[in-house]
């Protein structure tokens, strides 16, 4: 009895590492090595991620420099092809409408890079307390196109009776980020 138990256990402990490691792998990972390409000229849904451009969100969820708060995502406050390069960063996943978001970004900014949850990060792409839609793609970075997506019914259910949470930085990300700085060579 006490065998199965304990079994039970580490097979728990292996899934959810596994589960956390590609979440890492996906959210921060990724996303850091996209940021270090070129400065974005625009950054939506930054949390408190610096694009070295304009940084917008939604909430101002800490200090972020040349920041600028959106109310709407459909409507963007800025002129068609404002920006040469625009960066939306695990945000199309919360929305209601990601085409209609899409489509303003590609009004704003004359290339537009998108970073999603892909399948293989089961944790991101299946979260019902944060997600509203599914992307049907494995990659997480996508350059001037939209994935094909799903609208997620659980999630909608949930979030209608227990509100839409929204976190602004993956789990275990300044962990991750002085391991990863400590494992990067320095740049001359």
């Amino acid at each position: 009895m006490w065998n199965a138990v304990w079994w039970t256990i580490a097979a728990l402990v292996a899934v959810s590492t596994v589960l956390w490691l590609a979440n890492v792998v996906s959210y921060r990972l990724i996303k850091d090595r996209v940021l270090r390409e070129r400065v974005w000229d625009y950054n939506i849904c930054c949390g408190e991620t610096d694009g070295g451009g304009i940084n917008a969100d939604i909430v101002q969820h800490g200090t972020v420099p040349r920041f600028e708060l959106v109310h709407d995502v459909t409507r963007l406050p800025h002129a068609d092809g404002a920006f040469g390069h625009v960066l939306c960063s695990h945000t199309l996943e919360h929305v209601d409408d990601p085409s209609a978001m899409f489509a303003e970004l590609r009004r704003v900014g004359r290339r537009v890079t998108i970073l999603i949850p892909p399948l293989w990060d089961l944790g991101a792409a299946l979260n019902p307390f944060e997600h509203r839609v599914i992307f049907l793609t494995f990659a997480t970075r996508h350059d001037d196109r939209l994935p094909r997506y799903v609208h997620y019914r659980p999630a909608r259910w949930w979030q209608a009776r227990r509100g839409q949470r929204v976190i602004a930085h993956a789990p275990g990300a300044k962990w991750v980020r002085a391991l990863v700085s400590r494992l990067r060579p320095a740049r001359p």
